[in-house]
């Protein structure tokens, strides 16, 4: 039975963590630091043999005192690239195994795309996403292509608003099946990176940048919505404004802009 939850003792506390959210794990000594997505590191009592047993499939042994998520990592070099920025060492002697296992295992993550409850044609996605037609945003679904490697090379714009046409320039009808790349020969890659954590590991990002596929700097909030896709809401930078409407609001973006550690909301 798949692992969804563990327990761990850390700093005299009990914590509950999500398998989801967890990175990777080394080994300091006797004591194992547990790394996740949000940026914090619960310090815990163990071996890595159990962890390894309650992680189960989901993680890679890369040396003998590290574990890491299969579902964290980007691609493997002479590092372990991970989809937060991190970069690990691992044992080189051991590559050729490790790269096996990450493929056969997010191979595995793509293989499971092919779910239940995913619209099979435009007008199934238009009757799904009818209540985003008149929003005054830009939004899409995409679903993201995979190349022989895993990695996301394009994506295929599945459903998309009459705004999400202006946008992009380019009429509702001819963005419809159709993919990035087909409409865009200037395609930037930077994209991709972020569509595919949100498509494979269900993180929700945001992405300010400048898109040089149509001269403009956007900010997109990007989630996973079915499997193998990701819902995107786009908005130009310069139509936005920033309001101040409390004191708290420096807090509050301290958090966002993660100057501040985020509180726990682990404990039980």
């Amino acid at each position: 039975m798949k692992t969804s939850k563990i327990t761990i003792f850390s700093n005299k506390k009990r914590i509950v963590l999500d398998v989801s959210t967890i990175l990777y794990v080394l080994m300091m000594g006797n004591n194992a630091e547990i790394h996740t997505s949000d940026g914090n590191i619960y310090e815990s009592r163990t071996t890595l043999s159990e962890l390894s047993k309650i992680l189960g499939e989901g993680f890679i042994k890369i040396h003998r005192g590290g574990l890491v998520s299969v579902m964290a990592i980007h691609d493997i070099t002479d590092k372990i690239n991970l989809i937060n920025g991190e970069s690990l060492i691992y044992t080189q002697r051991k590559k050729k195994e490790i790269m096996e296992q990450f493929h056969e295992k997010q191979k595995s993550i793509i293989l499971s795309f092919a779910g239940k409850n995913i619209p099979m044609t435009e007008e199934e996605y238009l009757n799904h996403y009818r209540s985003f037609d008149d929003m005054p945003f830009a939004f899409a679904d995409i679903e993201m292509i995979f190349d022989e490697e895993r990695h996301a090379v394009d994506w295929i714009f599945r459903y998309g608003n009459e705004a999400l046409a202006e946008l992009e320039k380019i009429p509702l009808e001819r963005l419809l099946g159709s993919s990035f790349g087909s409409l865009f020969s200037n395609m930037d890659s930077k994209w991709l990176r972020s569509y595919e954590r949100a498509t494979l590991y269900g993180e929700k990002l945001e992405i300010i940048d400048y898109s040089p596929e149509i001269d403009t700097y956007l900010k997109v909030i990007c989630f996973p919505t079915f499997k193998g896709h990701c819902g995107c809401i786009l908005f130009e930078i310069s139509e936005i404004k920033f309001t101040k409407n409390s004191s708290d609001t420096e807090t509050a973006l301290m958090y966002y802009l993660g100057g501040l550690p985020r509180k726990d909301d682990g404990e039980r």
